[in-house]
Formats: C-alpha cells, structure tokens, sequence
C-alpha cells in the first residue's frame, strides 16, 4: 500500500473494519502555518525498526476527538491524502496521525476509508504480496 502524495511507498497496513478512521504511526509531529494555512509535518518509520524513516508534510484538515482501542480518549490531526493499492485501485482517505508504537503495523485503514471500495476476507492476509515493498520515494 503507497500513500504517494507523502512520498511514502510500501507501507504495511492493517485492515480494521473495527475501526472507524484510518491512523497512520508518526513520530516528531509539528504544526506550522504556511500562508495562512495550517500544515503539519512528520516522520513516519515505515518497518518499526527506524531503519526506514520518511519525513513528509500535509494540510491540516480537521482537528478530532478519537478513542482508541484502549478507550483513551485524546484530540488527533486528520489529514486528506490518496491512498494507492496497487496500480488500479487508488482513491483519497482520511487519516489521524497519532503514534502507534509497538504495533506491527504503522498504518490502520479503517472501515471508513473502505466503504463501498473494498471486501475484507477476515480467514486472508497478504492478499497484495507479504512484501513490506520499497522505501520512499525520491
């Protein structure tokens, strides 16, 4: 799975219908405005491990309240970007920034984002290739 207008290429994600939003694992968050505009930047470790880090920044598009699967309530960053998974099927998504630190996937996609795109086959896993894929791109 790619989110290329980040630049983020080969990204593993967990399929949690459970879920409402999308979330995407990042890490030195920071808001800043550019022409009045605000933007928030970020790095995001692709594989856990820290040896894949990708810096990118994105328009700010909401400001939410989000519970978490452990009940914290807490206010996240949404941001508007394209979600690509594979070379035909590739549509725009919603997702809250938030770290997901020990977590074997640093993006969840959530029900929302699959509405009307996607089945989900609940006995399947890597039905798009084990492959944790390329870095970033350039």
């Amino acid at each position: 799975m790619s989110l290329p207008e980040l630049g983020i290429v080969g990204i593993r994600a967990k399929i949690d219908t459970g879920a409402r939003s999308s979330a995407l694992h990042v890490e030195d968050q920071e808001c800043f405005a550019r022409d009045g505009v605000e933007f928030v930047r970020f790095s995001v470790d692709l594989d856990g491990s820290g040896a894949r880090t990708h810096q990118a920044e994105a328009r700010v598009s909401d400001r939410r309240m989000v519970t978490d699967s452990g009940g914290h309530r807490g206010e996240r960053i949404f941001i508007r970007t394209r979600l690509r998974l594979d070379e035909h099927r590739h549509w725009p998504v919603e997702i809250n920034l938030t770290q997901r630190r020990n977590m074997l996937f640093p993006m969840l996609l959530g029900r929302t984002a699959l509405r009307g795109r996607c089945l989900v086959e609940p006995a399947r896993s890597f039905l798009l290739g084990a492959s944790s894929g390329p870095g970033p791109t350039s």
